[in-house]
């Protein structure tokens, strides 16, 4: 089943968020975030897309997200361009091949685009053009252009992923104010994203549960597709919508001066957090989920299991009741009534 069978089937699944994961682990830079690590360590993908697999994601989506041309000659691998966007898509469809997931290409915000300067408009349309053409080569099912700021650039990725003939999930990033850049509503720029042709438009990044969820029954209202819910998995408030701009008062002088992106880890969601941003989405319409940097196979699962799935990694999911201190066993009941008063 392609992307708009499984969406009749019901809601999707696609775990995002390969960046902040891999940083963490140690295959990626902060900072520059380009993915090298899909040539330096291809292993370390596969094992985190099948991790997602198991954690419930229904999507396979190729490791490209920052593997565009600007980004790699910034760190002085442009020559490195078709080898990486390839093996990247070789290496997710390896994977999505060993269960029933979609494959999924990907393409995003490209740094460059100006809406005054027509010539990054030509320029981000050529990155687009190249990297959605491995995508179709290596036969995907659909391909994801996200975290897009501006409108006019999400059209244009929206526009060369229809021109090659395959579906497009596109979304927005949206930061402090509920408009792009470019100064499109959010509502208004989604519809115009499914004007132009995308099968999925949407909200992705930026954001966290708590900042996204207001934005979305009035896009779900607004359009005639499927609406997509992606947000970070951080504590983002009204005072601050926008993760990028999280200070953590536990410690508040990190390089830089904000938890963005390195020192973020005590403003990251808890997985019932998620499964409760899950629930809510899934009442006012969202039909296409996931979760975008910081998420890890655990958010995933907490997502899949409030839609009601049991993904293979619910075999893992905790049980409390076999807990050595704080379970049910008459053991566990004599412990906590000798060492309670020490926890």
């Amino acid at each position: 089943m392609g992307l708009q069978e499984r969406l009749d089937a019901g809601p999707i699944i696609c775990a995002e968020g390969y960046l902040f994961e891999l940083e963490r682990r140690g295959y990626v830079q902060a900072g520059p975030f380009v993915p090298e690590v899909v040539l330096e360590a291809p292993e370390a993908v596969a094992a985190l897309h099948r991790e997602f697999v198991q954690a419930g994601s229904d999507v396979v989506e190729a490791f490209t997200y920052y593997a565009h041309r600007e980004k790699l000659r910034a760190v002085g691998r442009e020559n490195d361009l078709e080898r990486l966007n390839r093996s990247a898509l070789a290496i997710a469809a390896e994977v999505a091949a060993e269960s029933t997931a979609l494959l999924a290409g990907n393409i995003c915000n490209t740094h460059l685009f100006e809406p005054d300067d027509p010539a990054t408009h030509l320029l981000a349309q050529a990155m687009f053009e190249e990297q959605v053409g491995w995508a179709a080569e290596a036969g995907v099912d659909y391909v994801i252009a996200e975290t897009f700021p501006f409108c006019e650039e999400a059209l244009l990725a929206v526009n060369e992923v229809t021109r090659a003939g395959l579906p497009c999930v596109a979304t927005l990033a949206i930061f402090r104010e509920p408009a792009t850049f470019d100064g499109v509503p959010a509502t208004e720029a989604c519809k115009r994203l499914a004007d132009a042709g995308a099968a999925v438009v949407g909200l992705n990044c930026m954001r966290g549960p708590q900042t996204m969820l207001p934005l979305l029954g009035p896009i779900v209202a607004a359009v005639d597709v499927p609406v997509a819910a992606l947000p970070v998995p951080y504590r983002t408030t009204e005072a601050t919508p926008a993760f990028v701009s999280l200070c953590d008062a536990g410690y508040p002088s990190p390089p830089g001066g904000r938890a963005f992106p390195t020192a973020l880890d005590p403003l990251l969601c808890n997985r019932y957090e998620i499964a409760d941003f899950t629930m809510s989405a899934a009442a006012l319409g969202v039909r296409y989920f996931g979760l975008c940097c910081g998420a890890g196979p655990h958010h995933i699962r907490s997502m899949a299991e409030a839609l009601g799935r049991t993904p293979p990694a619910s075999r893992y999911s905790p049980d409390m009741a076999n807990h050595a201190l704080l379970g049910n066993a008459e053991r566990a009941t004599r412990a906590r009534s000798l060492h309670e008063q020490r926890l």
